[in-house]
């Protein structure tokens, strides 16, 4: 299991995030481009808080979201059970993406949505998904794209250390598709923007890039990388 400090410590703060992430909803519309979510079952590894299992139903999946901190396995169950459109089409199950609880052959679209396939070290998760997907299912991955965007720079400057080029060379690798989009972060109010970047950015490099960026929307970066297997 690999923490995620953001989600893990600030689940109210990261609903913001993704209740103010691309709003357009380009993400979504280029995955039915390339599968169509309906009448699929779709698994959504590090589902957090389950925030994605509802609009996934919507679309006529049949969502099973897979989570391996049980604070947010309890959130997500309790999103289905207060989601009209959640009902029987959706559920949560408790693990982790290195062992998969599923039966070989048993989805049709997984999905990753920024949880731990990250480049080198998660091949025990690409193996598992290799084992429960069907024949002609597609994976999913969608990951920032640091080389450009107003946040690939705050990352950059975050993380110096994150070699993006040494990451797409682990993909291509893998067999990989990446397909590079543009969404934007979209924010009610400033409180909100500040709560996001902060618990995306360390401090310093926060307060520093929030001196500077006075408009509520962010432009992102995003690869999407996919694979049919």
């Amino acid at each position: 299991m690999i923490r995620s400090p953001n989600i893990w410590d600030s689940p109210d703060v990261y609903e913001v995030e993704n209740l103010a992430s691309d709003r357009a909803g380009l993400i979504d519309l280029a995955l039915d481009a390339i599968h169509p979510l309906d009448g699929s079952v779709l698994l959504d590894v590090g589902c957090g808080a389950g925030f994605h299992l509802p609009r996934f139903a919507a679309r006529g999946a049949r969502a099973v979201g897979l989570e391996p901190h049980l604070p947010l396995v309890e959130r997500a169950r309790a999103r289905l059970a207060s989601a009209a459109d959640g009902g029987p089409t959706a559920s949560v199950i408790a693990g982790d993406a290195e062992r998969m609880p599923l039966r070989d052959s048993s989805v049709d679209v997984a999905h990753a949505r920024w949880a731990y396939f990250f480049g080198a070290g998660c091949e025990p998760g690409l193996s598992e998904l290799a084992r429960v997907l069907r024949p002609g299912g597609t994976a999913f991955i969608v990951d920032n794209d640091v080389t450009r965007s107003t946040f690939g720079a705050w990352f950059s400057r975050a993380y110096p250390g994150y070699d993006p080029a040494g990451v797409q060379r682990f993909w291509d690798r893998q067999g990989f598709t990446t397909d590079h989009l543009t969404i934007e972060w979209t924010f009610d109010t400033r409180e909100d923007l500040d709560a996001v970047a902060r618990i995306e950015l360390p401090p310093a490099v926060a307060g520093a890039v929030l001196a500077t960026h006075d408009a509520l929307t962010v432009d992102y970066a995003v690869a999407l990388r996919w694979k049919r297997f």
